[in-house]
């Protein structure tokens, strides 16, 4: 992790990182891990407190003897424009390091920024507390400046530390919403979507906190049983729908969709956040149940999809934990507008920055290498030039997505 360079950087700069590493090495001693131990039966927080102390031992150490601590950072991406197919980059392993000393001035302000929202992830480990980017950034707004210097300290020391956003007790405010044949404990909480199946519940921020064993009876004839009720999570679905936007999530609560269906409908209201991710890969872990995706015939509703089933480029690093490769393609496509006529007056065109999002997107390799449909796809939506909102089906009736197109096209397996 740590190489020693025999280029010193000026003694001023020195003594002050020096100064700051002690501190935070010092802090981190301040309480026993006996003491830790008996309070967490989880020892992943131990764990990392021990990585933390290992990695600012290495930079105490360099600058007790006079170097410059030279830092690699993993770099990972979860695409490229390799289109041989040859890459690497659905593997999960690093495509590359990058090199931070104190001799740029840049990288000396990285590692200042780094050391300070170590301290705090410390903080937050030790008292088993949570917090968001955001309060972190409003620890030391001046020294921070922008969101965006605490957003990469975080990425970089989930990578140096090998862990994920949340287990640095780092959490994001949930955007989700979930509904259906599901029934689940939350830190002692049980939440009942089974008892409503069309109201709608946020989705966990803390998913390690949803308890027990995820049961799968995915029957039409089932009927849930008293002693059923006494399991921790329990599902009696069939599927999983994810949607991209409210609206068309409270559509289907309108339409009473999960109660004339036996399926759990998920909304990330866009592009999803962590815990939205997280909440429907441990669904899918569990449940082994199909996962359709429901999205706008547009370039913005073709990324999101794609977020779900690849990942993010940001978080590329956690990828292989967040991405639902599972998920396929139930719309709307291209095709739909002259399959289920819709008029003319409903369809858009592409704009210039449509149009350049789309080439954009089609050189990914995973397009070409895992999904070559979902690229042509993407092919014919550039060339048709209009694109569509999944409201557009409205135009035949309120109830036509939850009455005709949704059940069609999953019993006649019209997805890709």
């Amino acid at each position: 992790m740590l190489t020693l360079v025999p280029n010193t950087p000026a003694r001023a700069e020195l003594h002050s990182y020096k100064a700051r590493i002690y501190q935070f090495s010092n802090n981190v001693n301040l309480q026993r891990e006996e003491k830790m131990e008996g309070k967490r039966s989880n020892t992943q927080p131990l764990t990392l407190i021990r990585k933390i102390k290992g990695f600012t031992r290495s930079v105490v150490e360099d600058l007790a003897r006079g170097r410059a601590p030279l830092i690699y950072i993993d770099r990972f991406r979860n695409y490229c424009t390799d289109t041989s197919g040859n890459c690497s980059c659905s593997s999960g392993l690093s495509t590359g390091k990058e090199a931070i000393s104190l001799k740029r001035e840049c990288h000396a302000r990285r590692l200042d920024v780094l050391l300070r929202v170590l301290v705090i992830v410390q903080q937050l480990l030790q008292e088993n507390r949570h917090g968001s980017k955001r309060d972190i950034y409003y620890m030391h707004p001046t020294v921070f400046k922008e969101q965006s210097v605490v957003d990469r300290a975080i990425k970089d020391i989930c990578i140096l530390l090998q862990c994920s956003r949340h287990n640095l007790n780092v959490v994001s405010v949930g955007n989700g919403l979930v509904m259906g044949w599901l029934r689940y404990v939350e830190s002692g909480r049980k939440i009942n979507c089974i008892g409503n199946p069309h109201t709608a519940y946020p989705i966990p921020v803390l998913v390690e906190e949803v308890d027990g064993i995820l049961m799968s009876l995915s029957t039409m004839a089932v009927v849930v049983t008293p002693l059923m009720l006494e399991q921790d999570i329990i599902s009696v679905a069939q599927y999983v729908l994810v949607v991209e936007k409210e609206s068309v999530f409270q559509r289907l609560a309108n339409d009473q969709f999960c109660k004339r269906n036996r399926c759990i409908v998920i909304t990330g209201r866009g592009y999803p956040d962590v815990p939205t991710r997280r909440f429907l890969r441990l669904l899918i872990d569990k449940l082994h149940l199909p996962v359709y995706g429901l999205v706008d015939c547009d370039p913005y509703g073709f990324d999101i999809l794609t977020t779900y089933k690849f990942g993010s480029l940001q978080m590329a690093y956690d990828a292989t934990f967040l991405r639902v490769s599972e998920i396929q393609w139930l719309g709307v496509f291209v095709q739909d507008c002259d399959n289920y006529s819709i008029p003319q007056q409903c369809l858009l065109p592409l704009t210039t920055e449509d149009k350049r999002k789309v080439e954009a997107m089609l050189p990914r390799c995973y397009l070409q290498r895992e999904v070559p449909q979902w690229r042509f796809e993407l092919e014919l939506l550039l060339r048709k030039g209009v694109k569509f909102e999944i409201e557009a089906l409205s135009v035949h009736s309120l109830t036509f997505l939850s009455h005709e197109y949704l059940p069609s096209k999953i019993h006649n397996g019209g997805y890709i």
